[in-house]
């Protein structure tokens, strides 16, 4: 990477959880003895990333601050900013936070065994292609189905990917797409993630970087107990 020039992450903390069925959301439950959040900001924190955003729910700021990094820190958090009403509001929120950078990673605190190399393969990605996303190549077929239920296509499995986080991206062209988005409510609709919007909204194409099958969202309780036998497994 060319010297000078400065990496930032927004780090997602403000799902819901909703399938977890608990009043605990997700990122803040315990995984092995900690909250899911901090697996996701030690890593970050421990490579060339010169700042990072976090960002929680509503009314989450003291409690982040108090239980979360206070306890479990130190992490290379620069600021703490509330999100929005969709993941995409969030993100904006984040981005506008960071104070200075020149690529910036956009990561899904659900993620608890993101790795070092992943991230660097994403940084990388970024310097070279401008935008990037992580993942992995799909497993199983996939269908395509109607509006009744029946199968109405079979995608090529051999072009199909499985989308992770982080993403990577030049911090100038993914806050201009944002701000493009921001600006025309009609742009919103059916945002399921960063890379889609950079798509989209401007002319430069998203490289796929390899990722992990590992790297996996805690969204389940199923998710959970594998993500502990993972980490078990890496100790």
């Amino acid at each position: 990477m060319e010297k000078g020039k400065r990496i930032g992450a927004v780090i997602l903390a403000g799902g819901q959880g909703k399938r977890m069925n608990s009043p605990v959301q997700k990122q803040y439950m315990m995984l092995a003895g900690r909250p899911v959040i901090t697996y996701a900001l030690e890593v970050f924190s421990c490579l060339q990333v010169d700042e990072i955003v976090l960002v929680v729910g509503a009314g989450e700021l003291e409690y982040v601050r108090e239980q979360i990094l206070k306890p479990y820190g130190p992490f290379k958090v620069t600021a703490v900013t509330e999100g929005g009403r969709e993941r995409y509001h969030s993100v904006y929120e984040g981005l506008k936070a960071l104070s200075s950078c020149d690529y910036v990673l956009i990561h899904d605190g659900a993620r608890p065994l993101i790795s070092e190399d992943i991230i660097l393969r994403a940084i990388r990605g970024a310097v070279a292609h401008e935008a990037c996303a992580v993942g992995m190549p799909v497993k199983d077929t996939i269908k395509v189905i109607d509006t009744e239920g029946f199968a109405a296509e079979t995608p090529d499995r051999s072009l199909l990917w499985q989308i992770q986080t982080p993403q990577a991206f030049s911090y100038p062209l993914i806050r201009q797409a944002y701000e493009k988005i921001m600006s025309d409510e009609k742009l919103q609709s059916n945002i399921t993630d960063d890379a889609m919007i950079v798509e989209k909204w401007t002319s430069r194409k998203v490289k796929m970087i390899e990722g992990s099958y590992e790297n996996l969202k805690v969204t389940t309780p199923d998710d959970l107990v594998l993500a502990e036998a993972l980490l078990q497994r890496k100790t």
